[in-house]
């Protein structure tokens, strides 16, 4: 089994997104593996008028909460099935496309520029970060930010069969990857789980000058 037929028979046993968190909020940004826990997208400052691009889109809610906000987006997903259901979901919504693409070969064959770059359990946990983050950093716009989270090293959680490895990184080995790759400025936090939950959420954050 090829690593899309992998990524997508796992996109396709995933239940959408609810359509309405507990706030009542019908778009939202969550970077943790739990429902309406954790930092929301402040974390990437303002967003009106900038280009968003997330790789590992899957459904499209967060990117959608972005264009909500006033932002352009383009998410890419490796899976057809996630592409099909975040246009079925917000194909609707101005300023916010779609397409089925492995991050690498979507970064060599653009020439689009971006001033944000996320990554939501996504391709920066699951892509060498040594051939994807200089690809990233060649397509972000000066002053850009990138943000990216996933479990932090050890932690156990959901994988398709054929997805091959994680890479699980250290807090201090994030900070030398990317000041390594051209990026400055930065961080990297360790989110508590909830009450009665064992697993955090790693969020990092860096910037292009």
């Amino acid at each position: 089994m090829s690593l899309t037929e992998s990524w997508d028979r796992y996109a396709a046993g995933n239940k959408p997104r609810r359509a309405v968190n507990a706030k009542g909020d019908t778009t939202w940004l969550n970077w943790t593996q739990y429902a309406d826990h954790g930092p929301n997208e402040s974390v990437l400052g303002p967003v009106a008028g900038r280009r968003a691009l997330e790789l590992g889109s899957g459904s499209g809610s967060n990117l959608a909460h972005l264009v909500s906000l006033g932002a352009t987006g383009l998410g890419v997903d490796l899976a057809p099935t996630r592409e099909k259901v975040a246009r079925e979901r917000w194909g609707n919504l101005p300023g916010l496309e779609f397409r089925t693409a492995e991050a690498t070969a979507f970064l060599r064959g653009t020439d689009e520029t971006f001033d944000v770059v996320l990554s939501i359990f996504g391709a920066v946990w699951f892509v060498d970060p040594d051939t994807l983050l200089p690809l990233i950093r060649t397509r972000m716009a000066p002053g850009g930010i990138l943000a990216f989270s996933h479990l932090p090293p050890g932690g156990e959680g959901p994988k398709p069969a054929g997805a091959g490895l994680r890479h699980d990184r250290t807090p201090d080995q994030w900070e030398r990857t990317l000041t390594g790759h051209g990026f400055s400025d930065v961080r990297v936090s360790l989110i508590d789980p909830p009450e009665g939950r064992a697993v955090g959420t790693m969020l990092v954050r860096a910037l292009v000058a």
